[in-house]
């Protein structure tokens, strides 16, 4: 009697093992593709700065040309949000509104932020920049699931 229930009890736990398995595999099939990580990397790299304050032209000129915007040529207008990744990441659960290409992607919310403006006499890789900083609303466009920012609109 006592083998049969040991043999019962060692069938559960592998039942248990594959069923715990077969989540997982599952959770990660929710994980974003490639392309849109790329994006949402991209997105991190050029528009979130959680622990800056901004405000002024120096920073703005520091952070151009530190995240690789001022590369190949000037980027002419930046916006870096100074919020918590996760606090930006929420802004995607907001209801849908239409983005500026015309999809329906997009989010919007309101966040602290520097935008930087081009001076327009500054040549790469010397690029030089105007800072304005403000609690403003956002709107960015989200893709994935879960959904993930991968784009800033405006």
């Amino acid at each position: 009697m006592l083998v049969g229930i040991s043999k019962v009890v060692m069938a559960l736990q592998r039942i248990h093992a594959l069923l715990l398995l077969l989540l997982l595999t599952m959770l990660g099939l929710v994980q974003p593709s490639y392309g849109q990580d790329r994006m949402y990397q991209r997105f991190l790299r050029q528009h979130v700065d959680p622990e800056g304050t901004g405000g002024n032209d120096a920073y703005c000129n520091l952070m151009m040309q530190r995240r690789k915007m001022t590369v190949r040529q000037c980027k002419h207008v930046n916006t870096f949000i100074h919020e918590d990744i996760w606090n930006i990441r929420s802004i995607c659960s907001t209801t849908n509104i239409q983005c500026k290409n015309g999809k329906m992607n997009c989010h919007e919310g309101v966040v602290k932020v520097t935008d930087c403006r081009e001076t327009g006499s500054s040549r790469t890789p010397n690029c030089r920049y105007r800072a304005l900083a403000s609690t403003r609303r956002v709107v960015i466009a989200c893709e994935g699931n879960p959904e993930m920012p991968v784009h800033f609109d405006r």
